[in-house]
């Protein structure tokens, strides 16, 4: 059996955009399945505000890197918003969806409520899934690699757009990606981890000022020098194990 992860202490703030990177196959996935408590850790605990997380939290929801299998095709996508809030108590179908109406106007969707998500395009799908996620209202959202499956014009455009939202709602962000531009640009630190066994062996916090753009925060000096360092890190020239 391969152990993924090591010894791995991390804490995160409320409230924080934090971003995960590392070698390929060094277990990030892993690393946020644990957290989201989708896979239970050989040793060791996750807690949030002091508790030990041992079910899924109703607070916490995890985007998944493959929106096209976490649509439901047979669900309108208001259908699909809704239903991250139709299981509650007190919540009818009319409710859900009036719930679900405010989400998708948040990310330019209003118009497409009653079309299906075989009907739209991948970055629409994803900002489905987006909505989705947002209606649950979660403290924590968990994201494996969300943008990983779209064009590199839609995945700016999704950046902008996660950020915006963010920032109106401040929710905490966990983020594990292979894109290094994309760690730089979002989080407020990025953890980087080692090969396997994994563990963390920096955490860098990012220091850009917010808001972010999507040309001239990418043109900053600090953020070419932040992305020089992490891919010195992650191509192996700086050892990181």
């Amino acid at each position: 059996m391969t152990l993924a992860l090591g010894d791995i202490s991390l804490d995160v703030v409320e409230g924080e955009f934090l971003a995960v990177v590392g070698p390929s196959g060094c277990g990030k996935s892993t690393f946020l399945q644990i957290v989201a408590d989708l896979i239970a850790p050989s040793a060791g605990r996750v807690t949030r505000d002091g508790q030990a997380v041992n079910a899924p939290p109703e607070s916490m929801v995890y985007l998944f890197q493959q929106y096209t299998k976490s649509l439901f095709p047979w669900r309108t996508v208001i259908d699909n918003v809704a239903f991250a809030v139709e299981h509650k108590a007190g919540m009818s179908r009319d409710k859900a969806r009036e719930h679900s109406r405010r989400y998708l106007d948040m990310v330019g969707l209003a118009e497409s409520a009653l079309r299906y998500p075989w009907q739209l395009s991948g970055g629409m799908q994803q900002r489905v899934a987006i909505a989705r996620a947002l209606a649950a209202q979660p403290r924590v959202l968990l994201m494996d690699e969300p943008f990983s499956s779209v064009d590199a014009l839609t995945r700016l455009g999704l950046h902008s757009l996660i950020l915006d939202l963010w920032q109106k709602q401040r929710f905490t962000v966990l983020l594990v990606t292979h894109d290094v531009d994309e760690a730089v640009f979002l989080a407020d630190r990025v953890a980087v981890l080692s090969v396997l066994p994994s563990t963390i062996v920096r955490c860098i916090p990012t220091r850009l000022p917010r808001p972010r753009d999507s040309i001239a925060t990418r043109e900053l000096p600090h953020f070419l020098e932040l992305r020089h360092q992490l891919l010195e890190m992650l191509l192996g020239r700086t050892p990181i194990a």
